[in-house]
């Protein structure tokens, strides 16, 4: 089982939100459907990041690290090749 940490981005409220889940593009419909607590009514969201782990007590150190992160700094990693984002993605 793969464990994910993940951002996501709220154009409307330019805001990022970080997260972790072992099921991303599930836990980002839940988001937009009003299901989490900090994200409730202020999406529509859309995932921008996503990094993969092989057990989960890696995922949620880099989770915690990463609700540290600043705006500039989330927007730099957005562009590193540590953004799995195309790996994952589902097919359309």
């Amino acid at each position: 089982m793969l464990y994910f940490v993940y951002i996501i981005y709220s154009l409307e409220e330019d805001i990022y939100y970080k997260g972790f889940s072992t099921r991303p593009f599930e836990r980002l419909t839940e988001h937009n459907e009003n299901l989490g607590r900090y994200t409730t009514n202020k999406g529509p969201w859309r995932l921008v990041y996503l990094q993969s782990f092989q057990d989960k007590k890696h995922a949620l150190i880099r989770e915690r690290k990463l609700k540290k992160y600043s705006k500039a700094q989330i927007q730099s990693l957005i562009q590193t090749p540590l953004n799995e984002i195309d790996k994952f993605k589902p097919e359309e």
